[in-house]
């Protein structure tokens, strides 16, 4: 949370603000009658589901909406000297000048608002020319911020925006936004594209960068637990209005029975698996908000005067608001589902066969990278190691979670497992099959054709809209892999199994579903049709590659559900690839199955579910644990971060001997040396998960210092 003094007079007010774009069906209100203040020195967070308006409200804080939207309402903006301005009523010069010298706006894609055929540099410039600034002091500040978000200021200036990785980019574009030194940030889902460790990493300077800079920062997310530490008040956002203030220093003060049940559906690390519960229903269409409380067709608190009438957002008590009729009941009706920090769990076991479906035996993938452009071809390619001996069984009905940050190689080592990815290295086999011997034509009688292979091994992408053909009707999507391996089948009989697939996923009536374009699916509805499409093909494995992260939060635990629930009927498993371990958990938890924590290319830790985030061994998987936020009752304090570098290593030369040891706190000499190897059962490629009698002790820790939000470090 902030240390920063917050003061109680207001920087921004925003009252009765409505947002409207004319359509075809009717007027869509993506903002309803919003008011909100926003107080001088805090940090607000604005959360909500997707399509709730919280992007909209950060727009209109700008007077930034685009045309045709249409803005009603008044934004007073009170600046350091006592001036105030309505920034609706601003033009030209003033309005410019508001935008980046008083606030500033952190876009969700860093790599979208930079320019890429301009440097870093460049984009500073730029912006300092365009509002007159003095250039000369204008890149000392450069300088310093970069350096303040632990970037290496002139590497980072003179790179292209595509040399970067998502967390630089997004780190680059936080300090292109107070270059002018703004008084409030306004933040739009500025961490949602990044893995759990750059995402609290990036939290942890945001938090440096307010008190040093004295910023008012509003933090626009969708997920709540995420900034509860980072904020002084949370706005809670349904159906493009704000339903509920309350302080972020103990979730329980909330009111609101969709925040609690908001709250109520999130995955984390210790919270019993099966209390976990999707919201039922959707978000209303802005078009055709219900009449009286717009939460009512979901609530089960709801009574006819919610049905009929609006409840006003009142004041409750000191920096606490709620627009809720029955707020009274919630903490009776609706309690709050803290973590368990008790060491006894349930092991859910599984139904694995004995035999693997897949093996990889020692995989390698390397890719050769040249740079590009014409000097590249008078210079040796750079050795990408994405894979770097890899071996893993995946049995019949297993879930097999593989976790780490982005660039790890888990996606890549996905693909290889399900035989889109040729290994450079080791072999990779389906039912004691090679699949690529299989390819070449090289099996022999009586053994399975690479087409079958294939068909035994299947994928949904992490953006399924990407992945379905917008031209298609979801029943004409759906057929496609019916007419290729059922043949036999009429059109009658397929029809017959796309409804009865759509009715099995929850899309009912599966009649309306069916005759939708992808377009007019939600991005959960898309998901579940791509995973119908891969069950289709009656596949043995399944590969998920960040099936969930794309969704709402509220919809996560929903579309895993799901799979867990199709995989009973249909027997398959399913390779789960995420960079977050509490979607991880939930998943394998449920099913009995393993979670394997990958970095720079290897596996370095790997067991049963609970084991490994009741019990990680590894200081990467403990990093991992430090990153993920869990539903917590008041406010705690934490540790520092188990890591002391931000940015993961090149892969194109990585660390000698432990990989992991740059960023190692427990780093010694002998870690510098020779990489440890993972052994049987639930164990970590770590020499601290060994005999006490190992060189390993005996050996001179390393100087790397933590980077964290205080506390002791571990």
């Amino acid at each position: 949370m902030s240390q920063q003094a917050v003061s109680h007079e207001n920087v921004l007010e925003v009252r009765d603000v409505d947002v409207t774009f004319d359509m075809d069906r009717g007027t869509s209100r993506v903002l309803d009658d919003v008011s909100l203040d926003v107080r001088r020195g805090e940090i607000l967070g604005v959360v909500g589901e997707s399509g709730s308006g919280k992007s909209m409200l950060a727009s209109a804080m700008l007077d930034a909406v685009v045309n045709p939207g249409k803005v009603d309402g008044d934004i007073t903006y009170h600046d350091g000297s006592g001036r105030s301005m309505n920034v609706l009523d601003l033009e030209g010069e003033e309005l410019k000048r508001l935008r980046w010298g008083d606030i500033a706006m952190v876009f969700q894609g860093a790599m979208s608002f930079f320019n890429p055929t301009m440097r870093i540099r460049g984009h500073f410039l730029e912006t300092l020319k365009a509002h007159d600034e003095d250039v000369d002091a204008g890149m000392e500040r450069a300088r310093e911020l970069l350096t303040d978000l632990h970037l290496e200021p002139e590497r980072v200036l003179d790179t292209y925006p595509h040399e970067l990785s998502g967390g630089m980019k997004q780190r680059a574009l936080i300090a292109l936004s107070l270059i002018l030194d703004p008084e409030v940030l306004v933040m739009d889902e500025p961490t949602a594209a990044l893995d759990l460790l750059m995402q609290r990493s990036i939290l942890t300077l945001l938090e440096d960068l307010q008190e040093k800079y004295d910023l008012t920062i509003v933090f626009i997310t969708h997920d709540l637990p995420l900034v509860q530490d980072l904020c002084d008040r949370i706005a809670v956002m349904y159906a493009f209005d704000v339903v509920e203030v309350f302080h972020a220093d103990d979730l329980s003060n909330s009111q609101h029975p969709y925040t609690r049940s908001l709250l109520n559906t999130v995955p984390n690390l210790t919270t019993p698996l099966d209390e976990l519960k999707a919201i039922e229903g959707s978000s209303p269409d802005p078009v055709d908000v219900p009449p009286g409380c717009s939460y009512h067709p979901r609530c089960p608190l709801a009574t006819e005067e919610c049905r009929r009438e609006e409840p006003p957002l009142e004041p409750l008590g000191p920096g606490q608001e709620v627009a809720c009729f029955h707020h009274d009941e919630v903490d009776g009706e609706l309690p709050l589902i803290l973590e368990d920090d008790s060491s006894e769990y349930e092991r859910i076991e599984g139904r694995q066969s004995d035999e693997p479906v897949v093996t990889l035996d020692d995989v390698e993938v390397h890719f050769e990278d040249d740079g590009g452009g014409f000097f590249g071809l008078f210079s040796d390619p750079n050795v990408v190691r994405a894979v770097d001996g890899v071996d893993l069984d995946i049995y019949e009905n297993d879930v097999v979670a593989v976790v780490g940050e982005s660039g790890c190689g888990k996606t890549t080592l996905g693909k290889t497992a399900v035989g889109l990815q040729e290994p450079t290295g080791g072999s990779v086999n389906y039912r004691g099959q090679d699949v690529w011997e299989a390819k070449k034509g090289k099996a022999g009688d009586g053994e399975r054709s690479y087409d079958d292979i294939r068909r035994a091994l299947q994928i949904i992408h992490q953006d399924p809209g990407s992945s379905l053909n917008p031209n298609r009707k979801v029943s004409a999507i759906l057929q496609v892999p019916m007419k290729r391996w059922k043949p036999d089948l009429d059109k009658e009989d397929r029809w017959a199994r796309v409804l009865a697939m759509l009715e099995s996923a929850g899309m009912s009536p599966p009649e309306d579903y069916a005759e939708r374009f992808p377009h007019q699916l939600s991005g959960g509805e898309q998901q579940r049709v791509a995973l119908i499409r891969a069950l289709l093909m009656n596949p043995d494995l399944i590969l998920a590659d960040e099936a969930v992260s794309a969704l709402d939060v509220s919809m996560r635990v929903d579309m895993m559900d799901l799979m867990l629930t199709l995989q009973d009927l249909f027997d398959t498993s399913y390779l789960f690839i995420s960079h977050n371990l509490t979607n991880a958990r939930y998943l394998t938890g449920r099913a009995g199955g393993r979670i394997a924590v990958m970095y720079l290319g290897e596996i370095v830790e790997i067991g049963p579910a609970e084991e490994i985030v009741r019990n990680p061994k590894h200081p990467y998987t403990q990093a991992l644990h430090w990153a993920t936020t869990d539903i917590t009752d008041g406010d705690e304090t934490h540790d520092e971060a188990p890591i002391s570098d931000i940015d993961i290593p090149d892969p194109v030369d990585p660390p000698s001997g432990c990989r992991f040891h740059p960023r190692c706190p427990k780093a010694r000499e002998a870690c510098t040396e020779t990489n440890p190897e993972l052994q049987e059962g639930h164990t970590a490629a770590c020499f601290r998960d060994r005999d006490d009698d190992h060189p390993y002790w005996d050996s001179e820790p390393l100087d790397n210092e933590v980077v964290g939000v205080g506390g002791d470090a571990p």
